[in-house]
């Protein structure tokens, strides 16, 4: 009896062996795959024999058996790339993705654009992402990732912001509205555009009205005014800056803005001129536009309208903010890719395609932005490696191998004396 339990301990150990080799064989197939994590075997012995009874002690053990198969999700490399659609995971969670079976995760990044501007995995399956509104700001809506519309119409200018400096040693000029190029102290010009995306040339001529306070004057020529003559400048909107004894922005007002345009575009377009946040908004001075004894000067000037666009690129950011960018230097976020974390990442259920479905083991899928609340951070232009070590492979491959001859050889030896017994009837 004994040598016959000693038979099957040795094919428990053979199937054992077989089993263990089968993992480190698939760790090593897919040492290439990307965001793939490798398994390691656990094995246990099997319910002993005990020549006591219940009393314990003085067991024979029956065999091996292999109990689990543990994933092991420890990050793999960062290889960079130069596709804009890859992206890699450097921390916890998984891209969600929307499968054949419903809900499915990856740590593959390897996506592209389908044609009808999905976000898709290799296989098909859409990617999952927080949705951005109309303005380009990213909500809490989860949905699949799509480009949309890939042209953009055109935006009238609503807002110029200028931060500049007027020199407090100007003498006080009076304005010449009917000739404003001979009557002021300074002037710039900036490019804004109407309802219909066509830009236009507007001068702000600026001229000293006291200690304190200067006027500015927005004209236009008249070849691109409604109802004006070509040469001859048309005033659309004014207003007054009034600064402190600091030479600090105090107050701005605007008296008017009613801008109406050649070419159909729509009359009486408003135009609001901001020259900082004033003391009397809540500023402290630092924000505004200045009064100081130095030459006159503008730091910076900035409006909000552009033309009509199509789409000319887009990228990834390292928060996972899918964004467009137009052919007119306008950018917009579309959406912005979706991680979930698990409590229990080696309950996970393996479907192959690089792809993972939860189960009551691994507890449900929660989704949340990149570098959020655990999660990982998002990397553009790049793909997570394989985590599985070549070197250490071979090492468990070689080990396996010992293991399995081992086995076969308690297997030769017990048939021997088995042999024996069957020879002392001879």
């Amino acid at each position: 009896m004994g040598l016959l339990t000693s038979l099957n301990i040795g094919v428990s150990g053979l199937q054992a062996a077989g089993e263990s080799m089968s993992v480190v064989g698939n760790n090593i197939a897919n040492a290439q795959t990307a965001g793939f994590k490798k398994s390691r075997a656990e094995f246990q012995d099997m319910l002993s024999s005990s020549l006591k009874g219940i009393d314990g002690g003085d067991q024979i053990g029956t065999g091996t058996k292999l109990a689990h198969v543990h994933g092991m999700f420890t990050q793999g490399g960062i290889a960079r790339t130069e596709n804009i659609t890859d992206v890699a995971l450097n921390g916890h969670g998984f891209f969600a993705i929307e499968a054949a079976y419903g809900r499915g995760y990856t740590r593959d990044g390897q996506f592209q654009f389908s044609k009808e501007g999905l976000l898709m995995t290799g296989d098909g399956y859409n990617v999952l992402g927080f949705q951005a509104d109309n303005e380009g700001k990213i909500t809490n809506k989860v949905g699949a990732i799509k480009l949309g519309n890939t042209t953009i119409p055109a935006s009238p200018t609503k807002d110029v912001s200028l931060n500049m400096n007027l020199d407090s040693r100007t003498k006080i000029v009076p304005f010449n509205k009917d000739n404003p190029d001979k009557a002021n102290f300074y002037n710039n010009s900036v490019t804004v555009y109407d309802s219909q995306g066509n830009a236009h040339l507007v001068t702000l001529f600026f001229n000293r009205t006291g200690p304190n306070n200067w006027n500015y004057h927005a004209y236009v020529d008249g070849a691109e005014a409604a109802g004006g003559e070509p040469g001859k400048m048309v005033r659309m909107a004014g207003g007054t800056l009034r600064f402190n004894p600091k030479g600090q922005l105090e107050e701005e007002i605007q008296n008017e803005s009613s801008f109406s345009f050649k070419g159909g575009a729509k009359a009486n377009q408003k135009i609001n001129f901001d020259f900082g946040k004033s003391i009397k908004e809540g500023g402290d001075g630092k924000d505004g536009s200045t009064h100081f004894g130095s030459d006159t000067s503008i730091a910076r000037t900035n409006q909000d309208g552009y033309t009509a666009a199509t789409l000319a690129s887009m990228s990834f950011n390292d928060d996972g903010v899918l964004t467009a960018i137009y052919n007119n230097g306008v950018t917009k976020d579309l959406a912005q890719l979706a991680v979930a974390k698990f409590e229990n990442n080696e309950g996970l259920y393996r479907m192959g395609k690089n792809l993972f479905k939860q189960t009551r083991k691994s507890g449900q899928g929660t989704l949340g932005k990149p570098g959020k609340d655990g999660r990982g951070e998002i990397l553009s232009k790049s793909v997570e490696l394989s985590n599985v070590d070549i070197a250490e492979e071979f090492v468990n491959l070689m080990n396996t191998q010992r293991n399995f001859q081992a086995n076969t050889r308690t297997m030769s030896t017990s048939d021997k004396m088995l042999q024996e017994i069957l020879n002392i009837k001879r």
